[in-house]
């Protein structure tokens, strides 16, 4: 995509093959913020660190920041509140807080260096002083095989509280990294090594790229001293004031989408010739306003038949808008019940015909699109989300079978919408939108003439393929 050719043009240019490795620092380089914060107020939360945990975690990280400690005592004071706690426990505790908290937090500029460097056949690995139960659901997520991190003790399938060594921090990194290299016939001189902080010199001296990612203040001085190319990323973290106002904005321009459409109702009695006014209008102005460029491929798949039922992977909460923008007129959208209390967009989603469906209540769900049915036979379009519900990560969820009953029941074909990066400008847990290039791949039509209740798994099953594939290129 446009705005990320430019960062990864010296390595999709550069030599291939896997002799050449990428590593990753996570906090601040994969990851906007700090993930043993979120893992420590989490315990904290749910109860897990109860005051002498506490207590002993905070006098750990004080005595660090003082000095007074090294590295693997830190993290042993800081792991202590785990001794007893079994292992896959706190395992499938790193996974959800991953896909609740910090999944969004991963910043698009990475995942598209992880993406390149995988494209040219690097050997790519996190290096990283976290444990890995805070990096193998991120390693997971970005398709990074090899994980370099501090090791905790485990005895019989428990934390005993104590660390293993050597820790991956500071010199230990660059330890990591050469036994890696060695075993893995990596030539370092042709390496990368992405980090923000000054801790990691050791490293960053020995490999032939060195690339400070949004460096602390002291590695950049010396990345300017020695040359060496400085990465910033802005599209996570805490938002600046235009991006606050570009999201209001995009937000308000409804309003004024659908006062532009009122003429054609009070003149002719149109509400249907309001609403494709007021959604295309609104699709135009409000992702300019974000500063969001849509790239289009497969744009005549939108138009070569209708009706259909347009299915999208839902990664954002700004889907809707990106769909007013590609399908402009006459279409419905299928949404949660929730939707409909939103002050904002239920009243609009509610006048423009959607149909909204209690998930929790699947025979509620089913009767409520029949009305979807009845709109596909009259000539309107449906847009629906297969997965049901947003994802954290570009991955795919599972399809539910609604979407294609519907397409069948009517019989209309099925149009594929792939947005491959919604999530860059407003993932889930979002509310401020940044300004992003999104790609959106249209794929041609598929006919259900042939569907029947028996080939329907095997049917859904090759559309989601479909989708794997396209999320893939």
């Amino acid at each position: 995509m446009s705005d990320r050719s430019e960062l990864t043009r010296e390595i999709l240019e550069g030599p291939s093959g896997p002799h050449i490795g990428a590593f990753f620092d996570v906090d601040r380089t994969l990851l906007a913020g700090f993930s043993v914060v979120e893992f420590i107020r989490d315990g904290i939360v749910s109860g897990r660190i109860g005051p002498r945990g506490m207590l002993e975690t905070a006098v750990a990280i004080a005595q660090f920041e003082l000095g007074q400690i090294g590295f693997s005592s830190f993290v042993a004071g800081t792991s202590a509140a785990l001794r007893g706690t079994p292992e896959a426990e706190f395992a499938a505790i790193g996974e959800r807080i991953f896909r609740d908290r910090l999944a969004s937090d991963v910043y698009p500029e990475s995942r598209a260096l992880v993406q390149a460097h995988l494209k040219k056949g690097h050997t790519v690995a996190v290096v990283s002083s976290a444990t890995r139960y805070q990096i193998d659901p991120l390693a997971e997520d970005l398709r990074i095989r090899h994980v370099l991190c501090t090791r905790l003790e485990v005895r019989d399938g428990k934390f005993t509280g104590e660390v293993l060594k050597p820790t991956c921090y500071g010199e230990g990194k660059a330890v990591h990294a050469r036994d890696f290299a060695a075993r893995h016939n990596i030539d370092l001189d042709e390496s990368y090594f992405y980090s923000d902080s000054d801790e990691d010199l050791s490293l960053l001296a020995i490999v032939g790229n060195p690339r400070p990612t949004n460096p602390n203040g002291r590695l950049r001085e010396i990345a300017v001293k020695r040359g060496w190319p400085i990465r910033e990323f802005t599209s996570r973290g805490t938002p600046g004031a235009t991006q606050i106002l570009r999201t209001a904005l995009a937000v308000g321009a409804l309003a004024p989408s659908v006062m532009l459409g009122l003429p054609a109702f009070l003149l002719d009695g149109s509400w249907r010739r309001t609403v494709n006014v007021a959604g295309s209008v609104w699709g135009e102005i409000g992702t300019a306003i974000a500063g969001v460029d849509v790239q289009v491929q497969g744009e005549g798949h939108l138009w070569s038949h209708r009706p259909a039922v347009f299915i999208f992977n839902h990664q954002s909460a700004i889907d809707m808008l990106l769909l007013c923008k590609l399908l402009r007129r006459d279409f419905i959208g299928i949404a949660k019940k929730e939707v409909r209390r939103n002050p904002i967009f239920g009243p609009f989603f509610t006048l423009a015909g959607s149909v909204f469906v209690d998930r929790a209540n699947h025979e509620q769900a089913v009767r409520a699109l029949e009305p979807a049915i009845e709109a596909l036979r009259r000539g309107l379009s449906i847009a629906i989300a297969p997965e049901g519900t947003r994802s954290t990560t570009p991955k795919i969820g599972r399809f539910k079978k609604g979407a294609f009953h519907l397409a069948m029941a009517a019989k209309v074909p099925i149009v594929p919408i792939v947005f491959k990066n919604a999530l860059d400008a407003l993932p889930k847990h979002g509310i401020i939108v940044r300004p992003a290039t999104i790609e959106a791949v249209v794929h041609k039509p598929i006919p259900t003439d042939d569907w029947t209740m028996e080939n329907l798994d095997q049917k859904i099953a090759g559309v989601q393929r479909l989708y794997q594939r396209t999320l893939r290129t």
